[in-house]
Formats: structure tokens, sequence, C-alpha cells
């Protein structure tokens, strides 16, 4: 990627190699202990209460407090997604903007191993998630390595690919999408709560694919091609590829992000349009 004329956010918060504050509270979601979620421990865009559709059912721990710190200056990946939060603020801004509203920026919080957020104890294992309640992205770097040697799925591209999904979830939140989800998973029978999670997800790459349009079309960021790149990413982390390879069989009724192909179609058709309009995956009358 074409980043050397890009800003820094001034946005991303370093937790890493300090106290990560204490273990799962009450009421909090250890991800990597539900059996449900075991079968797609690496996935992108985990909002632990919309997954599971678990909202209604507790109350997050106020998260304990935690030094923030500036990273590195000389940390090379710490700097990528500094700038890769960067690009998505610009693109962002200018959307919401253009809607008569203006843009939040949310905070990226690198850490190691576990980490204290509004949703409860965010650990490793989770992958990359968003918490609503502190409007914060969370990441362990490490994931890059897995989605390069685990997933197949390497290339800066596909790395941005995971922060855009996951700032894709903030937007929905501050649109009150997020909110809307949860109303209508309460009560709701299961298979219709993971339908409900699963355009959910794929709105937020299809925002991913909107945010990557317009960045490229503003400072041409993209190598030729590194779009490749992102729909091998958006493909990897698809549920049916995700349970092929963890069970040995496919089970739809319990997808929670979409299938490898409807990650792909979504992503392309925001990285196609660079319109958010484009993105409404539950107006969809397929996916």
């Amino acid at each position: 990627m074409r980043l050397g004329d890009q800003d820094e956010s001034n946005n991303v918060e370093d937790r890493r190699g300090g106290n990560s504050g204490g273990g799962i509270g009450r009421g909090s979601l250890g991800i990597g202990t539900i059996v449900v979620a075991l079968a797609a421990s690496y996935f992108f865009g985990i909002d632990p209460s919309v997954i599971l559709g678990l909202a209604s059912n507790f109350e997050s721990p106020a998260p304990t407090q935690v030094a923030a710190r500036k990273p590195p200056a000389d940390d090379e990946m710490a700097r990528f997604v500094s700038k890769i939060l960067g690009s998505t603020e610009t693109t962002w801004e200018q959307v919401f903007r253009e809607g008569g509203s203006r843009y939040q920026e949310p905070k990226l919080v690198l850490f190691t191993g576990t980490t204290p957020t509004a949703c409860g104890t965010g650990q490793s294992a989770m992958g990359p998630f968003y918490c609503p309640g502190d409007q914060k992205v969370y990441i362990d770097l490490s994931f890059y390595r897995d989605l390069k040697e685990r997933f197949h799925a390497p290339g800066e591209f596909a790395q941005a690919y995971v922060i855009a999904h996951e700032v894709g979830h903030h937007v929905q939140n501050l649109l009150g999408i997020s909110d809307k989800v949860r109303q209508a998973q309460q009560g709701a029978s299961k298979a219709k709560v993971n339908s409900l999670s699963v355009r959910l997800e794929l709105q937020a790459d299809c925002f991913a694919g909107v945010w990557g349009n317009r960045a490229d079309a503003a400072k041409k960021i993209i190598e030729p091609g590194e779009i490749a790149q992102a729909l091998n990413a958006a493909s990897a982390i698809g549920d049916d590829r995700l349970q092929q390879q963890s069970q040995g069989h496919i089970v739809p009724e319990s997808f929670t992000h979409g299938t490898s192909e409807q990650r792909m179609r979504w992503f392309k058709r925001g990285m196609d349009a660079g319109d958010v309009r484009q993105c409404d995956t539950f107006k969809a009358a397929t996916l």
C-alpha cells in the first residue's frame, strides 16, 4: 500500500507490555470459552453482545482503568495501523459531512493477551473486535501473523481490511444500526438472531469496501493486485470455511458472519460503489 503521505491517527492507544487489568468480570463474555464461537475463534467484527444475541442477558462491567500511551515511533506495524485508522477517519468524516452530520472518531487499542473493555474482558483469542460501549476497536497485532499463516491471507490491504471492518461496526453504532439489531434480536429465535448478525457483519464488510474506494480515489493508496488480498481475507473468514476447517462440516443455521462468497460480494460491492447507500444488507432480498 502507498501510505507515505497518509497522516497517522492520534487515536491509537498502546496497552501492550503493561498490566491489562483484572480477569473476567461478572457478566462479561470470554468469547474464546464459548462453544458457539470456538468454530470461528479468529473471525472479525466481534461485538460479543451482537454475535451471541446476549445483549439483554448481561450488564457490562466498568472497565479497569489502564494507562494510555502512544505506540513507539519505531514500531512499524503500529504505525501502519495508525495510518489506516487515520485514513478511515478522513473517509468517514467526509461521508458523514456529506450526510449533514459529524463523525465521532473511535479509538484503536493495541493489546496483548487480555485487556479490560466496556464489553467485558477482551482476549487475543477473540480476534480483532469493536466494543460499542466504549467506542473502541481492539486488536492484538499477533492476529496479523495468524491471518497470514493460519488463514493464508497475507498482504497489507488484507491487514487494512481488518481495521476497516471494525471501523465499519463503529459507523453502524453511530448510525443507530447496531442498537436496532440488538433490539430486534431480543426475544427472537436463534435462527433470527443469527440472521440479523450475518446482515450486520456483511454491512460492515461493505462499509470497509466504501472506505477502500474513497481512500484510493483520494490518495491512490492501493497497489495493483491488492484488492485481491482483501477479498482473500474476506473469503478466509467466511462461516462456511471456518466451520469446515474446525469441525469438518457446515451448519448454515449457525452462521453469524456470512459465507465466504457473501463476505467477498459485499466487500466488493462497497469497493466498487464507494457509496454507503449500496450497503443496506437489511433490505437485500438475497445476500
